[in-house]
């Protein structure tokens, strides 16, 4: 069976993601540092958990490892991992701002050059990186948020200028806004004024389905109500 790998699974977003790429007939593995939360899901979906840290080069390879080791092709990878440090830049945790760099863009490369390498030998593939607003405007006290998604965004359209002669599709999404999740309510006035985890999901799938004559590099995704 074809693999897609969603790489900082959790709820929201990547347990949309994970159900329609199952639905589609992918055999989907979710990596997290924190597998436990995954359980419920992998059981409705018949997933494969692994954990990973993937601002590591250890667990990265070795997560990639454990996928070789179904015997099954790597069709889809999907990074969603990121980390930001709020604070004025005169004031925030050097060493934090290095975990965030490490984990939104370190993480993205690992995770990428991981991916490429299997996919390059058949010229097939899709590798989709999911940004933010951060990565095209930087915002005042998130310095290093908008660091590691400028970083993330250069990741995916290098790899995509790279790779797309390749046969393999590379995506950035920017997601411009808040997604709906369980805790997050919607103002009465503004319905829809939240990005819908499905409706997401669902221009992922697009993405993956591109004809390559079509192949998007980068997509923004935003509710209506969003300024930009």
């Amino acid at each position: 069976m074809a693999i897609a790998l969603i790489v900082g699974a959790g709820s929201g977003l990547s347990a949309s993601l994970a159900r329609k790429l199952a639905a589609a007939g992918y055999s989907v593995v979710l990596a997290a540092r924190d597998t436990a939360k995954l359980a419920g899901l992998a059981d409705e979906i018949g997933a494969m958990t692994i954990a990973c840290d993937a601002s590591t080069r250890h667990d990265v390879e070795t997560l990639f490892g454990a996928i070789d080791a179904t015997g099954d092709v790597l069709e889809v990878a999907i990074y969603n991992p990121s980390s930001r440090v709020r604070g004025p830049v005169t004031e925030v945790d050097p060493d934090e701002v290095h975990k965030a760099l490490q984990i939104t863009a370190f993480g993205a490369f690992l995770v990428g050059q991981q991916a490429a390498r299997r996919m390059q030998p058949r010229g097939k593939g899709t590798i989709l990186f999911t940004g933010a607003s951060a990565g095209v405007k930087g915002y005042p006290q998130s310095a290093s948020f908008a660091m590691g998604k400028f970083a993330l965004r250069g990741l995916a359209q290098s790899m995509a200028r790279e790779l797309h002669p390749q046969g393999i599709h590379v995506g950035h999404i920017v997601i411009d806004g808040a997604i709906r999740n369980p805790g997050r309510t919607e103002p009465a006035d503004k319905p829809d004024s939240m990005l819908d985890p499905e409706a997401i999901a669902e221009s992922y799938m697009q993405l993956i389905a591109q004809p390559r004559s079509t192949w998007a590099w980068e997509i923004e995704l935003r509710p209506w109500v969003e300024k930009f």
